[in-house]
């Protein structure tokens, strides 16, 4: 990529991060943050000036677009990022700061306050000589999803200046993938691919296709509230019961305690007072069956203890699945995943196949039947201020997607 193909995709980037899109908790409509919505209708302008077709924005924000093969008898192939920043940390102000040649050592964040320690975060030993792009220790970057708007945009805009041969592409841009509402809205049926590709995931190499089944509980827990002086055999306080509950669950799988393909249960929020208590759980397993047993586990410690309290009003448990492993479709399109792992090792790239420990877009579209792999983006520590991500990765990100839509169209 020569100099000023590489500042042009800086230069995209940063003004992708500019965007204040974070999704909103709880939001019942997508997008759920009106800056989601300004992006994409910023990027249906991009799409319109590099001479894309069938460009449609959404009333939900979803934005999608078609590039025709210049070569006859082509595959479709998607390629998907996601417009909004996690609700975990601010994406209001975003303030990127570029270290051109990271010599190793910590990165000052900012005034200094915050910092980012190869102690803590080893693989930066990796990107000595790299050019960084970090936050300045007040906001999330937005590496998460709008590298992979940048690097996607960039590789159209190459496909569009060169005579490179490549397939039928379909291009979607997508809210809310941070908390699973905006895919509820995706008109798969305008979207034909023979299968896609999120470009979503996190360092150089980075290939996956299989990922969590995913849930969610909550556990609702009723006290009864009087004056402390006066509540012998009379207060029942939904805290105490609430702290009782937890214990039930086993304590080594959590997640700071597990790894790999290993599943858990995690308590992200504990709201209430003693009146009431509500207890919301993550569930998380890629077995089916396990994940399955995890729920069962739920009910019968629900059953037994309100066998055992005995209280006035029975403590309650709602369940919603989430997504499911997507590798169950993929696996049935296994030319998405050896056309990736061939594309990068023609880039020079050697893939690191893994499980996602979390989940993407592709796992909603590949339990609709379209094979949805995840591609890297080259970026680290998503979801907080310590985010950052390296130019080169994005730069192998886009010779990687160049790849793909090139060796889609060669001839056996």
């Amino acid at each position: 990529m020569s100099t000023y193909e590489r500042n042009y995709l800086l230069e995209r980037f940063l003004n992708y991060v500019s965007f204040d899109t974070q999704a909103k908790i709880g939001a019942k409509y997508s997008p759920s943050s009106p800056g989601q919505l300004k992006l994409a209708k910023y990027l249906a302008q991009e799409l319109q000036a590099l001479g894309l077709k069938e460009i449609n924005l959404s009333p939900n924000g979803i934005l999608t677009a078609y590039l025709p093969s210049n070569v006859m008898n082509a595959p479709t192939i998607g390629l998907i990022a996601h417009l909004d920043t996690s609700p975990d940390c601010s994406g209001k102000n975003v303030n990127p700061e570029v270290i051109v040649n990271y010599r190793g050592g910590d990165i000052a964040l900012g005034l200094g306050e915050q910092f980012i320690s190869p102690v803590m975060f080893p693989f930066m030993h990796q990107l000595i000589g790299k050019t960084l792009i970090v936050t300045d220790g007040t906001t999330l970057l937005g590496a998460d999803n709008k590298s992979g708007i940048a690097e996607i945009m960039t590789a159209l805009s190459r496909l569009k200046n060169s005579e490179q041969a490549h397939c039928n592409i379909r291009v979607a841009f997508t809210p809310d993938e941070e908390i699973g509402l905006g895919m509820q809205f995706f008109q798969i049926d305008k979207f034909p691919c023979d299968w896609a590709y999120t470009i979503d995931g996190g360092a150089v190499g980075e290939l996956e296709y299989e990922n969590f089944n995913a849930g969610s509980a909550t556990v609702t827990i009723f006290g009864n509230g009087i004056h402390p002086g006066y509540a012998k055999d009379k207060m029942i306080n939904a805290l105490t019961l609430a702290c009782e509950f937890q214990q039930l669950l086993p304590t080594d799988e959590v997640p700071e305690k597990t790894a790999d393909k290993q599943g858990f249960f995690h308590l992200n929020r504990f709201v209430g007072d003693i009146n009431k208590v509500e207890l919301h759980y993550l569930i998380r397993d890629f077995d089916s069956d396990n994940f399955e047993q995890r729920k069962t586990f739920l009910i019968n410690a629900v059953a037994q203890f309100n066998q055992q309290k005995d209280l006035h009003k029975p403590i309650q448990l709602e369940l919603q699945d989430s997504y499911k492993n997507m590798y169950n479709c993929i696996r049935q399109v296994p030319q998405s995943i050896a056309l990736a792992d061939r594309a990068m090792r023609e880039c020079g790239i050697t893939p690191n196949h893994k499980p996602i420990r979390g989940g993407t877009d592709g796992a909603w579209l590949a339990e609709q039947g379209l094979a949805c792999p995840n591609i890297f983006t080259g970026g680290y520590n998503f979801h907080s201020i310590h985010e950052l991500i390296s130019l080169e990765g994005m730069e192998s990100a886009v010779q990687v997607i160049l790849k793909i839509v090139e060796l889609a169209v060669e001839k056996d």
